[in-house]
């Protein structure tokens, strides 16, 4: 039997190497990006880390080493990074056919069939041409298991001076695991980790050395899985993508709403978006839930949420016939005098096109509803997202979430393309 071999493929700082890829003046300089609505900082460049801005805090309150260091500050461009991203893994794909795309910005691979002598540098012959293709710098760990290959990759990326680091050797594993926090384990939640450490668990090594079923007792089989990988017994193969069971699209207004007409509008925005999902997966719903609410954190405003569901006559994946029932639920729901935040749509109980269940009188999407839908899709995908959409969406758009800093879609839109002067 051959052994397994596992690389992790991590994008470095991949929202703000997205950005650098078109505006090279932004190398070597402190880089941030800001979640949806410019609230808080997601993404670091190593130069802003170095300043000591923290994941995750609030932009307003980083402004003062922001401004004296100046740091870019940008908002996030999720078009952009998903199409990057895209990229990054179709040219992985050209080298490793067994390929596990694990997060926006990482990927497992499996290298089994290749002679293992040879894997560190194939390793760092695609980290050189992932570069050259897509200008996105990749760190890879290489390890007998997926639960070894994060840690490698961890050191590749944060030692490694080629961006590359192996991990098969046992004795090198019992050296680096040593001193490594039992919490630092790629699947040890914070919870886990407090109760390893109530067993007296501290680090990678003490939980590699203990019996597997003590800690299936104490924790859960995963738990016990997690024990023979970190022992090099492979126990958690590449997965395959499957099909969402639920879609949801929603997103915080730009400042909060009190009319009923641009939440209405927004409404139908998230439900156009969701629609697009479902039929990308080649599904489609059986119902859809819909809620609205205020800002929970605004304890000097009157607070309200509330959500409402409604089937459909026969599963669909139709944009208008789900705005349609959106539209319904909304009116259901909306009250005046309230402040609202937010709004968002879920399509349910999704099934395949393939194996749709009919109704008692056979109905489903007509064959125009479906040339249609194939157009649209079509369409927005070939010439930028929202080039074709519904009159219900809006055209002001005043709901949109603040992105006072984003910068064009440059491989997502024709008007945003890169041009030479």
């Amino acid at each position: 039997m051959v052994d397994k071999l596992f690389a992790l493929v991590d994008c470095n700082n991949f929202y703000v190497s997205c950005e650098r890829v078109f505006q090279p003046v932004l190398q070597n300089r402190p880089v941030v990006v800001l979640s949806n609505n410019d609230g808080c900082i997601v993404a670091r460049s190593n130069e802003a880390k170095a300043l000591g801005i923290k994941m995750a805090s609030p932009y307003h309150l980083n402004k003062a080493v922001i401004q004296k260091n100046n740091v870019a500050v940008l908002s996030s461009n999720y078009a952009l990074y998903g199409d990057m991203s895209q990229r990054v893994m179709d040219s992985l794909r050209l080298f490793v056919p067994m390929l596990e795309v694990y997060s926006i910005d990482e990927a497992f691979l499996r290298l089994d069939d290749f002679p293992h002598q040879e894997i560190t540098k194939m390793a760092s012959m695609i980290r050189a041409k992932i570069w050259q293709w897509t200008g996105i710098p990749i760190s890879i760990g290489i390890a007998p298991t997926k639960t070894l290959a994060k840690i490698a990759n961890h050191i590749a990326k944060k030692t490694s001076p080629m961006g590359v680091f192996d991990m098969r050797a046992p004795a090198l594993q019992t050296r680096i695991m040593q001193n490594l926090p039992v919490t630092d384990i790629w699947g040890v939640s914070r919870g886990w980790g407090k109760r390893l450490q109530g067993l007296g668990i501290n680090t990678a090594n003490e939980l590699r050395a203990a019996d597997p079923n003590f800690i299936r007792t104490h924790l859960s089989v995963i738990g016990a899985r997690l024990v023979h990988e970190l022992r090099g017994e492979s126990c958690l193969d590449l997965e395959e993508m499957a099909p969402k069971k639920n879609i949801m699209s929603s997103k915080s207004f730009g400042t909060c709403m009190t009319a009923y007409i641009p939440i209405k509008q927004a409404l139908a925005h998230y439900t156009a978006r969701a629609c697009g999902k479902l039929r990308q997966q080649g599904s489609k719903a059986q119902a859809v839930h819909v809620f609205l609410k205020t800002n929970r954190f605004r304890s000097n405003t009157l607070q309200y949420h509330n959500g409402a569901t409604i089937g459909f006559g026969h599963a669909t994946s139709d944009t208008a016939v789900v705005i349609a029932s959106a539209n319904l639920l909304l009116k259901r729901l909306f009250r005046k005098g309230y402040q609202y935040h937010k709004c968002g749509v879920v399509l349910l109980d999704l099934v395949s096109e393939a194996k749709q269940p009919l109704d008692l009188f056979g109905r489903n999407d007509s064959k125009k509803s479906q040339n249609l839908m194939q157009a649209l899709d079509h369409i927005n995908q070939s010439m930028g997202d929202n080039t074709v959409f519904y009159l219900a969406q809006g055209t002001m758009r005043d709901w949109m979430m603040r992105s006072a800093y984003r910068t064009p879609c440059y491989t997502t839109k024709w008007t945003d393309l890169a041009c030479v002067i």
